[in-house]
């Protein structure tokens, strides 16, 4: 049973990672190379893409969605897709963008005249799922080394925290109140019965006993 417990655990524990790695806002330092607009078709990896814009058309199998395309420090692509999260989850209530699009198409640069941007985002980019990050947010950097802290996420993971911390409290609580003292009553009530079994135990060994030692004298041949 301990390592069922602690596999559960563990995968508990990785859920609850993953549920927050990709929740959570991220920042990419990036240069922008282009944006655009491509028609998708969804289908199984449609979990990972966000609602229509806010007041358009939501039961078509396919629609527009903006794209932005850029470049890490390390020259490695990654692309972006800009979608709006409307009322829904995850709660970034992100309806403007159209003009993410524009800030971002007014960010493009080149190798030789590097614009860097800092990109928010959640989300994660798998190749083999074709899914990519949701953009929030953009806004223009010193440069590449540029070091910013996440402080959206430090908030919510200490609230998180402080949640967990007292949800603990709750049933440590609840436990020494109620748990425990039931816990034992049902010792208790289990030591009653063993020691009354022990007793009927006694009770039939000392019967038996006494019915062996008369069958013994019984069987005695009488002195002469």
């Amino acid at each position: 049973m301990r390592y069922v417990k602690w596999t559960v655990l563990t995968l508990l524990g990785l859920f609850v990672f993953g549920f927050l790695h990709y929740t959570l806002p991220q920042r990419d330092i990036v240069r922008i190379v282009n944006t655009d607009v491509r028609r998708i078709d969804f289908g199984e990896n449609s979990i990972f893409w966000a609602s229509p814009d806010v007041g358009t058309d939501t039961t078509s199998a396919n629609r527009d969605v903006r794209f932005i395309e850029a470049i890490r420090p390390n020259g490695k692509p990654i692309v972006y897709r800009n979608e709006d999260t409307g009322w829904g989850w995850p709660p970034y209530f992100k309806l403007d963008s159209s003009n993410l699009q524009a800030e971002a198409r007014d960010m493009v640069s080149t190798s030789d005249n590097p614009k860097w941007v800092a990109l928010k985002h959640y989300g994660w980019r798998s190749e083999f799922l074709t899914i990519y990050p949701n953009a929030v947010g953009v806004k223009q950097v010193a440069g590449p080394d540029v070091r910013l802290i996440p402080w959206t996420s430090l908030f919510v993971l200490i609230l998180l925290a402080l949640a967990l911390v007292f949800l603990w409290r709750l049933w440590a609580q609840f436990r020494e109140r109620t748990i425990d003292p039931l816990l034992e009553d049902v010792e208790e009530t289990w030591d009653a019965v063993d020691d009354r079994a022990d007793a009927a135990r006694d009770r039939a060994k000392g019967w038996w006993g006494r019915m062996r030692d008369r069958l013994s004298g019984a069987r005695k041949p009488p002195h002469k």
